[in-house]
């Protein structure tokens, strides 16, 4: 039996909804969320990304600010643009578009900016809040792996599950949310042993490792539900890290490459600077927004 198509385009759809409807109580109380992205450098994939972001938070009814710097931009002057974004009270969310160019340091920007206003989760603060099972801002792309999870499988308690991939943004964050569900999960990587073996004892399967089609139907367990977080560019078009045609004979869902995760970020993005908001104005996050 093929497997379930996880629409992640459908569910981005459903997401931004609800941050729409949350943009709309906090306007009502005199809050406007206020997005600031930042963009070093002229990176066509960067680019796009950011014009779709926004895109998307005006959309939802955010204010959105975007500053573009030079290539060359130094260190200095970018951490002190951060540090007005982090005294501006009308902006809540600030997201440095990654990759910078090679003479700043991604690390030193991430720790830069305000951990209130992280809508990435990359600040070293709130990877520390979510490895102690604390409350805080979450990586978008582990927040829609989540979201996705939880509307196909429902209940994960019990459920093993494997991350395939050890990033600080990606794989770590979700493994970390995938134990907060109780689920048991085994973190794999690139010198993981017996590989394959590992993967067919999962009834969940998370692929953020950055190889195209690495993942074959044969390593999966029948029925197993497939986040496939990996994007690459082909002769053929943009494919996952697993191999489609072959997984989804073998897997109950699966999330197709695009339309899968990669709505999901951008999603999460926006949930993100509302949680944000409403946590700089001691305001509860809005319902469903979360992990």
């Amino acid at each position: 039996m093929a497997a379930r198509i996880i629409d992640g385009t459908a569910h981005a759809a459903r997401v931004r909804s609800k941050v729409a409807e949350a943009v709309t109580d906090l306007r009502s109380q005199g809050i406007v969320p206020g997005l600031a992205v930042v963009l070093v450098g002229d990176d066509p994939a960067s680019q796009i990304y950011v014009r779709s972001k926004e895109k998307k938070a005006v959309e939802v009814g955010m204010t959105s600010f975007v500053h573009r710097l030079p290539a060359d931009t130094a260190e200095a002057d970018l951490l002190a643009l951060v540090a007005d974004l982090n005294a501006d009270a009308a902006v809540h969310g600030i997201l440095v578009q990654f990759p910078l160019p090679p003479q700043i340091s991604e690390a030193t920007v991430a720790d830069a900016i305000d951990p209130a206003k992280d809508v990435d989760g990359f600040h070293e603060i709130n990877q520390g809040l979510l490895a102690l099972g604390r409350p805080g801002l979450v990586p978008c792309t582990p927040l829609g792996c989540l979201m996705l999870l939880r509307e196909t499988r429902g209940d994960m308690s019990g459920l093993d599950a494997v991350v395939i991939g050890r990033s600080f943004n990606v794989g770590l964050p979700a493994a970390q949310l995938l134990l907060r569900e109780n689920a048991t999960v085994t973190v794999a990587h690139s010198r993981t042993r017996d590989l394959a073996d590992i993967v067919r004892r999962a009834d969940i399967v998370v692929a953020a490792v950055g190889r195209a089609g690495m993942v074959r139907g044969d390593w999966l367990k029948q029925g197993a539900t497939v986040i496939d977080v990996g994007i690459t560019r082909t002769d053929a078009g943009l494919v996952g890290d697993c191999h489609f045609a072959s997984c989804a004979e073998v897997a109950g869902a699966i999330t197709p490459v695009p339309g899968g995760v990669g709505p999901m970020t951008i999603a999460c993005l926006l949930a993100n600077a509302v949680t944000a908001a409403c946590g700089i104005h001691g305001l509860p996050a809005s319902e469903g927004l979360t992990a």
